[in-house]
């Protein structure tokens, strides 16, 4: 029996109710598909009576990928890796049009989402991400501009994806029993958006603007910008705090920010 391992914050859904939710939020049949963190398989068996047209399982944790290896060992459509997934290079895989499940360590779950946002090509090799984060930190993840959610993660994820739906999971669906509600996000990539040259920038100017969210933004916006590129963005209160300026004004910042790096 293979027990949950805190150091790589293991919870093995268990719900079968929530599994199928999970799968019906976009169609499976004859695509390709990749589950990050399939664990003991719970959504995996169910994925796989739908007839994928390819099936990608990523386990680190050894003895479930040797299970998973024992279990699938005669169908040549599943691979497996037993990889971890921050290390794992998506966008050399030769099949396209993925589509991506995962319920996620809590403690590396953004970090996963941001290495999909920072594909090098885009759009990318994936069609839709359908990913399981603690339900606090993917409210702000899909957080709008003006609310409270609303903070430097939601600015990341809404340039280059598109918040489709989501599904709430409580601990009871899990074993081990995690302490925290879950949130089931299904996002898709967007085609057209802002000319940022490298979104890497993106992320920086969000890092220097929000390390002091509560100030106002004169300081810090001097760090990276002059008077005169200052004056180009229109509308702009340097009074404001990092959470009153919209997403648009941060990637023109970050265009600006671009330009005075050539």
């Amino acid at each position: 029996m293979s027990f949950a391992k805190k150091s790589l914050g293991q919870n093995f859904l268990i719900d079968p109710n929530i599994v199928k939710k999970i799968l019906n939020f976009v169609e499976i049949k004859g695509k390709n598909i990749i589950e990050i963190g399939p664990g003991k398989g719970a959504l995996t068996k169910e994925l796989i009576k739908k007839k994928p047209k390819s099936l990608i399982l990523i386990e680190k944790d050894e003895d479930l990928a040797t299970n998973l290896k024992l279990t699938y060992a005669n169908d040549d459509t599943i691979k497996i890796y037993n990889n971890d997934v921050l290390k794992f290079d998506f966008e050399k895989l030769k099949e396209n049009n993925f589509i991506v499940f995962g319920n996620l360590p809590y403690n590396i779950s953004s970090q996963i989402l941001v290495k999909f946002i920072k594909f090098k090509i885009w759009p990318p090799n994936f069609n839709d991400l359908i990913f399981m984060f603690q339900k606090e930190l993917g409210e702000k993840i899909i957080g709008k501009y003006l609310t409270t959610n609303y903070n430097r993660i939601s600015i990341l994820a809404n340039y280059r994806l598109k918040y489709i739906q989501k599904l709430s999971v409580s601990p009871n669906c899990f074993s081990p029993k995690p302490k925290i509600n879950s949130l089931v996000i299904h996002f898709k990539p967007k085609k057209v958006f802002s000319s940022i040259k490298n979104i890497e920038n993106l992320e920086r100017v969000t890092n220097i603007f929000f390390s002091n969210k509560r100030k106002m933004i004169n300081k810090n916006i001097r760090k990276i910008l002059s008077d005169k590129e200052i004056k180009k963005i229109r509308g702009i209160n340097l009074s404001s705090r990092p959470t009153e300026l919209s997403p648009e004004v941060y990637y023109k910042i970050t265009q600006l920010f671009e330009r005075n790096k050539v």
